[in-house]
């Protein structure tokens, strides 16, 4: 079966595109067929893997718009078993367009069902905010990862996640899960990310990872080169913890 998986938090600069553009090449690596949806009008998670939005003749915009076929707008990322919708600016007119289509809120999910059978997992790179767009990934999807960053105010917001995720639940006949947290931009030298994960894993028992994603300047160097942490630094910590993140998704699956 396909896991639909939306990563999302509404609040910016969390870590969710370096999640995004890089858990995928570690699941590959276990065999699994990987495709990335980037519904992100910044188009981060496409540029991060080579791409370059602007020059694309087709993105997820066009297929959600019904120009054109899903499966046309699917590239390869140069990685075996790893593929990508790319996103682009014209995402940002997207909210505005949609809000007079009807089934509004299933644009996405109608492209993610045409798409998905190819997929051991589909993954869902959402803007930093609970827009029609965010909402569209959430209604596709069957779970939700949050990435949640290891600073001040790192909380902020998750309630209102969750009470959305509900929401979406009890009125759109959706039974979206919350997989759980993943720490992000962790530096173990420092008292407040080590205050922050302490207080993310009280505060969301059974429900954060183990594998922590650390601050380091390879992961910040990765999206220049358009490249995924595994063939920028295979041996660093970073990779380490990606590594660890894809073997605990894998091996966590939580039926409704």
């Amino acid at each position: 079966m396909t896991r639909v998986i939306c990563i999302t938090n509404q609040k910016g600069g969390v870590g969710k595109t370096i999640l995004a553009s890089n858990l995928p090449v570690f699941l590959t690596a276990h065999g699994k067929k990987v495709l990335l949806i980037d519904v992100d009008p910044q188009a981060n998670a496409t540029f991060s893997l080579g791409l370059k939005p602007k020059t694309l003749a087709t993105s997820v915009y066009n297929a959600l718009m019904g120009q054109i076929s899903p499966m046309e707008t699917i590239k390869n990322t140069g990685f075996m078993g790893f593929d990508i919708m790319p996103g682009s600016q014209d995402l940002a007119g997207a909210t505005v367009e949609l809000v007079n289509m009807k089934n509004r809120e299933f644009k996405l999910k109608e492209i993610v069902d045409r798409v998905k059978d190819n997929y051991d997992f589909v993954i869902i790179d959402c803007p930093p905010s609970l827009g029609m767009l965010t909402l569209n990934a959430l209604v596709a999807s069957d779970e939700v990862l949050i990435p949640v960053q290891c600073e001040y105010l790192a909380l902020e917001g998750l309630d209102q996640l969750v009470g959305t995720v509900d929401l979406i639940n009890q009125n759109l006949d959706r039974k979206i899960k919350i997989l759980g947290a993943v720490l992000t931009m962790y530096n173990r030298q420092n008292k407040l990310s080590q205050m922050v994960a302490k207080d993310v894993r009280r505060n969301f028992p059974g429900y954060v990872f183990d594998a922590v994603i650390p601050r380091t300047v390879v992961l910040s160097e990765v999206p220049f080169y358009g490249r995924t942490i595994l063939r920028y630094a295979p041996e660093s910590k970073a990779s380490q913890s990606f590594r660890e993140l894809a073997q605990e998704l894998i091996h966590n699956y939580r039926e409704v």
